[in-house]
């Protein structure tokens, strides 16, 4: 019991600390990443066309219109891959039902063959896969894990994706134009804003890697900025040209 009592701190201790960060970015990565590139996209669209010494009013326009198509773009992109991913996991989880349903006996040695793998003795192998094969949705979902390294009941909505790739790009999309909506007839204060919004979406992103915030906000501000510059001088190449 001493032995017990005097370990219980270390242990609690070693619990407190030893923590991790979301590695998968949870809901940060997708919002930021697609707040990202409706900046980015945007931004270099309309330094594009203003480079060709258009009116205002004619990058206003070209802006809502990258901002919407690029966010319809967007959801129908991630709703179509998310949709087709969860179908061909569920087609997947399917010929895994079959299968228990028509060799229960195989799948349970199966089951207890991967965990001879890792190092667990034959025979408590064995008695595990055979206590866990008794209910046949706990098998499934254990042979996806193992098998597949699927969570069945955490798939992801096709909806969610399509709804939160449209509203991030939108936002991005939209930080350029804010300027000229509030009555800006400049370029500079839409490129002075969509910068600021890249160094803060490259900040953001630190919290999903192990890099410091200044060095991922100045990378995204630098690399956004590399893309305003290069098609603002396409732009007014152009537009010489025409």
């Amino acid at each position: 019991m001493s032995i017990i009592e005097a370990q219980a701190p270390l242990h609690e201790a070693h619990r407190d600390n030893h923590t991790h960060r979301d590695v998968n970015g949870g809901w940060l990565r997708p919002a930021v990443f697609g707040a990202m590139d409706g900046l980015v996209s945007n931004l270099a669209l309309m330094t594009g066309v203003a480079g060709g010494a258009v009116s205002s009013q004619t990058i206003v326009v070209t802006g809502l219109a990258g901002l919407a198509a690029g966010a319809f773009s967007m959801a129908a992109g991630e709703y179509t891959s998310v949709a087709s991913q969860r179908e061909l996991v569920q087609a997947e989880l399917d010929v895994e039902r079959r299968q228990l349903r028509k060799h229960p006996v195989d799948e349970m040695e199966e089951l207890a063959a991967l965990y001879v793998s890792r190092g667990v003795e034959p025979a408590l192998a064995r008695e595990v896969a055979m206590q866990l094969s008794r209910d046949p949705e706990q098998a499934l979902e254990i042979h996806a894990r193992e098998e597949l390294g699927i969570d069945p009941d955490d798939l992801p909505s096709p909806v969610v994706a399509a709804v939160s790739s449209f509203a991030s790009f939108a936002l991005g999309a939209l930080l350029p134009l804010l300027p000229y909506l509030l009555g800006a007839t400049a370029l500079w204060p839409a490129v002075l804003l969509a910068l600021l919004g890249l160094f803060g979406c490259g900040a953001l992103v630190a919290r999903v890697t192990a890099r410091g915030w200044w060095f991922s906000g100045l990378r995204q501000l630098v690399l956004g900025g590399a893309a305003a510059a290069v098609t603002y001088g396409l732009g007014m190449l152009f537009g010489a040209a025409l």
